[in-house]
């Protein structure tokens, strides 16, 4: 019997990640195609206090599983308690963020309920005729986009990246059911022993949620064509970020990298400088709301997907964009 659609809900010192939220908007979507419910799980120490946040943004009940041994994330208690609670509520599908958490306990909760796992899902759909959940993600290098399904066991499982499902609008009139759970944890569950918690000291770079991005590619020519690119992302109050063979070059670190293999990007406004369009680019950036495509080659398949293109030499182009944007400051 179909038992609902669940998210597993991450939070990292007690704040609710993007991706979860996104995924909750999803499986919304998803619970309504099915007529069936959305259930958030959260798992933590305190985190109770999240729960109607969660109802809010599109689950009808929300798991908490409090406990001391799940204040910081560890691989055996979560799977633990996950797969315990798996076995017992029998849900229809379990979505996951890919983030760094996500991808070491999706695998292992999956193993441990006997089902499968689709991972990096770019589109989650249900059949018409069958109800099963279509799980498309990239296969052989991002050349061809697979389907695949889960006929034979339950749940449908898969992970999802952030920035590829969209959150959906918080409702405070929404209402839902909030269920308490012990975990059955002892310290018999811990297998490791955290010594210390060492935070990166450098701020994240988030283009995923950027409302302008000037990305390069290839055409720019040298890693110095950037400086361009960073001095127009000043103008305009965005970020820089590149294609997949900028970042394997060197020229830009594999935190700006933009596309299948590297991070799902919807801002306001996409340049695409020198970048001929691959659809491993493409698909991580074709739902940017206005995207400009500068590139020498009239042929290049970005401007397929672009709104507005430019045929040109990107590194002319740009300090003269650059020039006019000055221009137009100075004359206001």
């Amino acid at each position: 019997m179909d038992k609902g659609v669940w998210v597993f809900i991450e939070q990292r010192d007690g704040e609710v990640q993007k991706v979860s939220l996104e995924l909750l908007g999803k499986g919304r979507q998803l619970a309504d195609q099915l007529e069936t419910k959305v259930t958030a799980l959260i798992m933590g120490d305190n985190v109770a206090s999240k729960a109607q946040e969660l109802i809010y943004c599109g689950a009808d009940e929300v798991i908490i599983a409090e406990d001391p041994l799940l204040k910081i994330y560890m691989t055996e208690p979560y799977t633990k308690v996950m797969s315990e609670l798996i076995e017992e509520k029998n849900p229809d599908i379990v979505l996951i963020g890919a983030s760094s958490i996500g991808r070491d306990l999706a695998p292992r909760v999956s193993a441990r309920v006997y089902t499968g796992l689709t991972a990096d899902c770019t589109s989650l759909e249900i059949d018409e005729e069958t109800k099963s959940l279509l799980m498309t993600r990239p296969a052989f290098g991002g050349n061809i986009m697979a389907t695949i399904i889960c006929p034979d066991h339950r749940p449908q499982m898969s992970t999802v990246r952030p920035g590829v499902m969209v959150e959906m609008e918080m409702d405070t009139t929404r209402k839902g059911e909030i269920v308490k759970v012990k975990p059955k944890l002892s310290n018999d569950d811990i297998n490791i022993e955290i010594l210390e918690i060492v935070k990166e000291k450098k701020q994240k770079v988030k283009i995923e949620e950027a409302g302008v991005l000037i990305s390069g590619g290839r055409g720019l020519g040298k890693a110095e064509g950037f400086e361009s690119l960073k001095l127009l992302a000043t103008e305009l109050g965005g970020l820089v970020s590149g294609s997949r063979a900028v970042v394997d070059a060197g020229w830009l670190d594999r935190d700006y990298q933009v596309g299948q293999t590297g991070k799902t990007v919807r801002p306001e406004v996409y340049f695409a400088c020198g970048i001929s369009g691959a659809i491993q680019h493409v698909a991580g950036m074709e739902e940017s709301e206005f995207i400009i495509a500068i590139n020498k080659n009239p042929e290049a398949p970005i401007f397929e997907v672009a709104d507005v293109g430019v045929v040109g030499d990107v590194n002319k182009v740009i300090p003269a964009l650059i020039e006019e944007l000055k221009t137009l400051k100075d004359n206001k």
